[in-house]
């Protein structure tokens, strides 16, 4: 015997799942009407695609970020897929949107955090995977990062597949959303590993060292000066490498620094956050 559903219950599935209302009409006839097992059914088929697609690499989708009005709290995430085609997706959007709000408003600090967080009664995770089934393609939040700070200032690069977010010190009585934008522009073209060579890790360094004297080695360098070989080319890679010390990129008669030096002596960058997709 078949079983009648209304469009109403239709409607409802679709508003609680995300699905699309033939998936949820199909969902409910195979349930024999049951709600909560057309809920099931829909979690099984979303969690089925996702499964089958873990493989894929997502190397298209969004940077989102959002910064509280007073400019000293600001959220990040890459919300990632399979294709362009997706990216440009209004409910991939949107649900990358809502993910975003959503931590931003609860001062989530990761992507564990974030997928463990519940929207309306579903998780983040589950939010996803009901998108997945719908779609057909993997979806993935890749990265997400929360910034605090006496000023943030965001930089989205053309395409929206690459944000920074550069935290500053020292605004009072300086444009500092210029000085903000340049730094961040500057992040984002030369990806520095860290602010200054206090922040490189140590694993880094002793890398660089390893490299820098099997170099000498090979260019038949004495012994008794390898050691101050490597060090000078350790000592051009945080040059090249970190942000304060990299040439600035406006203008590369001077470095990062001494640019920042000239919007004020006061102004300083104090920890900052670059998030790029593919």
């Amino acid at each position: 015997m078949s079983v009648s559903i209304s469009a109403k219950e239709v409607n409802e599935l679709r508003q609680k799942t995300g699905s699309g209302m033939m998936d949820c009409k199909k969902a409910l006839v195979e349930a024999g009407g049951d709600f909560d097992k057309a809920i099931d059914i829909l979690r099984k088929k979303g969690q089925k695609v996702s499964e089958a697609r873990s493989g894929r690499e997502t190397s298209e989708g969004i940077v989102l970020f959002k910064i509280d009005q007073s400019e000293d709290k600001a959220s990040m995430l890459s919300f990632t897929c399979e294709t362009d085609f997706v990216a440009k997706n209004e409910e991939f959007v949107d649900l990358g949107n809502s993910i975003l709000e959503h931590s931003f408003n609860n001062n989530l600090d990761n992507v564990e955090e974030v997928l463990a967080a519940t929207i309306d009664g579903l998780s983040v995770s589950q939010h996803i995977t009901n998108l997945i089934g719908k779609i057909g393609e993997k979806i993935e939040i890749s990265n997400f990062s929360a910034v605090k700070g006496e000023k943030i200032v965001p930089y989205i690069h053309a395409g929206s597949k690459l944000g920074v977010l550069v935290s500053l010190t020292g605004t009072d009585g300086v444009d500092y959303q210029s000085a903000g934008k340049d730094i961040g522009m500057q992040i984002a073209a030369m990806n520095p590993i860290s602010l200054n060579s206090d922040g490189v890790d140590k694993s880094i360094i002793d890398k660089e060292i390893e490299i820098g004297k099997e170099q000498a080695i090979k260019e038949g360098k004495p012994e008794n000066i390898i050691e101050k070989i490597a060090q000078g080319k350790l000592q051009k890679f945080f040059k090249e490498n970190t942000l304060l010390s990299q040439s600035f990129v406006k203008d590369g008669s001077m470095t990062v620094d001494k640019y920042l030096s000239s919007c004020s002596p006061d102004l300083k960058v104090e920890s900052f956050v670059r998030i790029s997709i593919g």
